[in-house]
């Protein structure tokens, strides 16, 4: 069976694609290995417009059932290769073939962990990798900012105006972010900085309780120390997992999918869109609109090829 669009990926971005590739009637095959990706994995989602709060595996529901009602397919499997054949595509995955006119990949990002004790039992039961997504729920809480760079400045200059306390935890002696960010970091009462320091356990039954850190510079248990806390915000990057991709489609330094403004990649007919791409901002409502986009651009790339007329403009209500 030839499809019009698979998209690769069933997270914000790829179930908003493909509501609006079936909305333009086109026969849609949403691939992925879950439903919802990072978002679906957040317990309370706050700042997505329409809902003040919400779980975000109740939210990821919802765009299925949406893309599901305007005509897209779903199919539960691990994407293992791309073959382009002629002007079609070729999906190979675990449990079968899938061929397409038009490609859509918005398998988003890996964030990149600890890899310690009690961090995967835990996680988003007081762990996040998202201080601007999920910093409320932890207002007037104790939590600790692990990582070195601008991310973590900014997750802890946030923190700082919510939470009780505010650790920041780097394994160096220097932040490598903003001088100006750190200033204001230094001069909050609330924060306190931990330099040469590592997180070697999260502690907690069913939710964060404490952490265990130590000595990033020795190996030396004598400089274990625990500390009570409800909060660990990891901001120590993502992977961007394209290489399999990278014969497709053009990537920029960080193996981020390059695309212009209409989510166009360096490949005609495959199209990319939310947090695997090189846009500025990972949010959720944002990948949401980044997908509409590649949706509606995928349309177009698909009427121009066989001829028919293309239709611009905005995509109201029941057109």
């Amino acid at each position: 069976m030839l499809y019009d669009v698979i998209i690769i990926g069933a997270g914000p971005a790829g179930m908003a694609a493909a509501i609006y590739t079936s909305r333009r009637a086109l026969k849609t095959l949403v691939v992925s290995k879950d439903i919802g990706g990072q978002a679906a994995a957040t317990d309370t989602i706050e700042n997505y417009p329409g809902f003040e709060l919400i779980g975000g595996f109740e939210l990821m529901q919802k765009f299925m059932s949406q893309a599901q009602k305007t005509g897209s397919e779903f199919v539960a499997a691990e994407v293992t290769a791309i073959t382009k054949e002629g002007d079609n595509y070729l999906v190979t995955t675990g449990i079968g073939e899938y061929k397409s006119q038009a490609l859509i990949l918005a398998f988003g990002l890996t964030p990149r962990d600890l890899n310690v004790p009690g961090e995967k039992e835990l996680m988003y039961k007081g762990i996040t990798h998202c201080a601007t997504c999920d910093g409320p729920l932890f207002k007037g809480k104790d939590v600790i900012v692990v990582g070195g760079g601008n991310s973590a400045l900014d997750a802890i200059e946030y923190m700082s105006k919510i939470a009780n306390k505010v650790y920041g935890a780097i394994r160096g002696e220097k932040y490598k972010g903003e001088q100006i960010l750190l200033d204001k970091i230094i001069a909050a009462p609330n924060v306190e900085l931990l330099y040469g320091t590592k997180i070697k356990a999260i502690k907690g039954t069913g939710k964060v309780e404490s952490v265990v850190i130590t000595s990033a510079l020795a190996d030396d248990a004598s400089t274990d120390k625990e500390i009570s806390l409800q909060g660990v915000m990891i901001e120590i990057g993502f992977i961007a997992k394209t290489q399999w991709v990278s014969n497709l489609v053009q990537m920029n330094e960080k193996k981020e999918i390059s695309v212009d403004k209409d989510n166009n990649t360096s490949d005609p007919g495959i199209f990319s869109c939310g947090d695997v791409t090189d846009i500025a901002y990972k949010q959720a409502v944002i990948s949401a609109g980044e997908g509409a986009k590649a949706g509606l651009q995928a349309a177009k790339y698909l009427a121009s090829k066989s001829g028919k007329t293309v239709l611009l403009g905005a995509d109201w209500g029941k057109r």
